[in-house]
């Protein structure tokens, strides 16, 4: 119903980074972050929300400072929101909004991998 209003683009893989990232995790975080730095630097968008950041940077698959970097020259009315766990508190004051949701309940707790339209 919002196709035209929204551009949504996955860069993770299809599954769960268990421990150790592999080499295609880097590789993904690294296009999904060059995209993302492009589409606020180009200001075709109101909105960049970095959809679990906090994961890229917990795993180092993206460098603190690059974002943070990033975060202090953003663009003048692109509304940058951070999501995911472990964001570093050095990027609340430079991000216009940062959410944390904590699991209660999950299906991967149950053997259930990971589902099209839900996790990816």
């Amino acid at each position: 119903r919002f196709e035209e209003l929204v551009t949504l683009k996955q860069y993770g893989r299809e599954s769960f980074i268990h421990q150790k990232p592999e080499a295609i995790d880097f590789e993904l975080a690294r296009r999904g972050w060059q995209e993302a730095r492009e589409a606020a630097a180009d200001r075709n968008y109101d909105i960049v929300v970095l959809d679990e950041i906090g994961i890229a940077l917990h795993y180092k698959l993206i460098e603190p400072a690059e974002v943070l970097d990033f975060l202090k020259h953003k663009p003048s009315g692109v509304e940058l929101i951070l999501t995911g766990r472990n964001i570093p508190s050095e990027f609340f004051d430079l991000a216009d909004l940062v959410t944390e949701m904590r699991e209660i309940k999950h299906p991967y707790q149950k053997g259930i991998k990971a589902r099209k339209g839900i996790e990816f």
